[in-house]
């Protein structure tokens, strides 16, 4: 059973930072491609942040400088440092891992205050 769990969600003031985390469990971590995604209320699920199986990164426009995703093969884990938070990053953070198939966790809210 594919397991995604997230972590380190919660409310920070404006230019705070929080790290998230997502452990997984049930797939061949290593090969898959992993990703950070977010919905804000009344918004569609936008891609933040995704990191490949050879560790290369990509980003939205909007977070460029100010976040990082990176991964932990050897424990199953995920992370987006988020630095420099704005008002506007408040949202569900889901984890994502895609390669034949696509697994998402439950979310982790972030609430930024302003």
């Amino acid at each position: 059973q594919v397991q995604l769990v997230e972590s380190g969600g919660g409310l920070v003031q404006a230019g705070g930072s929080l790290r998230l985390s997502c452990a997984a469990s049930g797939i061949i971590f290593s090969i898959n491609n992993m990703g950070w995604y977010r919905q804000a209320p009344g918004k569609q699920r936008e891609l933040v942040a995704g990191i490949t199986s050879d560790g290369s990164t990509n980003y939205a426009d909007s977070v460029k400088g100010r976040f990082t995703i990176s991964r932990d093969n050897a424990k199953k884990m995920v992370y987006l440092q988020m630095n420099s938070l704005k008002s506007e990053d408040t949202a569900v953070y889901y984890c994502n891992a895609f390669r034949w198939a696509n697994y998402w966790g439950k979310g982790t809210l972030v609430t930024v205050s302003s």
